[in-house]
Order: structure tokens, then C-alpha cells, then sequence
């Protein structure tokens, strides 16, 4: 009986620190109000109710940050038709110059409402902010040189011996210029006109 007393006093002590070990298995001390705990072979006990472990325990909650709405991004192809022309000096200028189709040709006119030939040429380039000489065969004795298979927009193109008559290259064949009296400031095909040089400043 001694035994039996020692090991209940064991028992009733390790529960009272809150755990029983039967075997290698770690029992924690049951609920307050729990029915007693009955172990075999020692006893039944009761487990003080100041050792009753919380079953609700109070964990705070933590709200995850708003993700703001974030761009779509299309991923698919460009259409051709709304890619921009890259930008260049040589755009430039040709746009500059097609600015004055239908304007008249006076000569010796430098612009802005009617041009020369050179005068055109002349004032275009000076509107991207490039420097041009003012006759046409100052203008093809300067710049660099193109060759007429490697002509780009803004080329300054010239015609007839002599390079008597100049015009700005535009692309597609094709420049605008102003020819004489009879015509204003046109668009033409550049084999209408026997192909003397060209020249490139922008």
C-alpha cells in the first residue's frame, strides 16, 4: 500500500506541474469541470481547476495590404499603320518643305510664303536648324555627298547641268521643289528631271 500511496502522490504531483508521462507519450492536465483522469493500475484523480488549460486562445488578426491595381499590359502585335516614322534632321527637313506644297514660286524668294528653288531648299533646312548656302550650286558644293542609289528624305537632290535647279528628296521617288513661275510648290517624280547630284546636311 505504500507503493500504491507513493505513486499516487507521483501521479497527483505531476499533474499539478501541468503534464503526465505514460511512456514516451506527453498528456497535458485535462480542462477545468473535466471528468477525473483515470490511470490504470494507479488511480482516478481530479484535476485542480487553477490548472484548467484555455481551449480559446485570443491570436490577432493581420489584414493582408491592398495590392493597387496594377496596368495592363497588351503583349500583341503593333498595326504597321500607327508606327511612327523614326524621328531624324532628314524627316524633319522633308516634312518641312511638303508644309509648302501649293505655295508660289517667286524668284529670289526665301520664304515663308514663297520660295525659289534653292530658296526652298534653304529654308526648310533652316527651320530644323541647319545651316544651307543659298544658291543651288552653293548647296550641291557643300554638304556630303549621296549617291543617288542611297538617297534618304531630307536630301538635298539636284538637277539639269550645271546643277541649275534643286529640290528636297522625300522618299518613295519622289521630291517636292519649286520649279518656276508657272508652277507653285509641287511634288514630282525625281527621274522627270535629268539627275545631276545630291547632297546631305541634316
Amino acid at each position: 500500500m505504500a507503493t500504491t500511496s507513493r505513486s499516487k502522490r507521483t501521479v497527483r504531483n505531476a499533474i499539478a506541474a501541468g503534464l503526465i508521462s505514460v511512456g514516451a507519450v506527453a498528456l497535458p492536465a485535462a480542462p477545468a469541470m473535466a471528468a477525473p483522469v483515470t490511470i490504470p493500475g494507479i488511480g482516478t484523480f481530479d484535476v485542480p481547476d487553477h490548472l484548467a488549460i484555455p481551449t480559446n486562445f485570443d491570436v490577432p488578426v493581420f489584414e493582408l495590404p491592398q495590392v493597387p491595381n496594377l496596368p495592363q499590359i497588351n503583349t500583341g502585335s503593333a498595326d504597321p499603320q500607327f508606327i511612327a516614322a523614326p524621328f531624324s534632321r532628314g524627316n524633319q527637313v522633308a516634312d518641312i518643305a511638303l508644309s509648302k506644297v501649293g505655295s508660289p514660286y517667286v524668284w529670289g524668294a526665301t520664304g515663308p510664303n514663297a520660295f525659289d528653288c534653292s530658296g526652298l531648299v534653304q529654308w526648310a533646312h533652316g527651320q530644323a536648324g541647319i545651316s544651307v548656302p543659298r544658291t543651288s550650286q552653293a548647296q550641291v558644293g557643300s554638304g556630303t555627298p549621296v549617291a543617288y542609289n542611297n538617297l534618304q528624305r531630307g536630301d538635298v537632290v539636284a538637277f539639269y547641268s550645271g546643277a541649275s535647279h534643286v529640290g528636297i528628296y522625300i522618299g518613295n521617288g519622289q521630291v517636292v521643289h519649286a520649279l518656276n513661275s508657272s508652277q507653285p510648290v509641287r511634288v514630282d517624280s525625281i527621274g522627270m528631271m535629268p539627275f545631276h547630284s545630291a547632297r546631305r546636311y541634316a
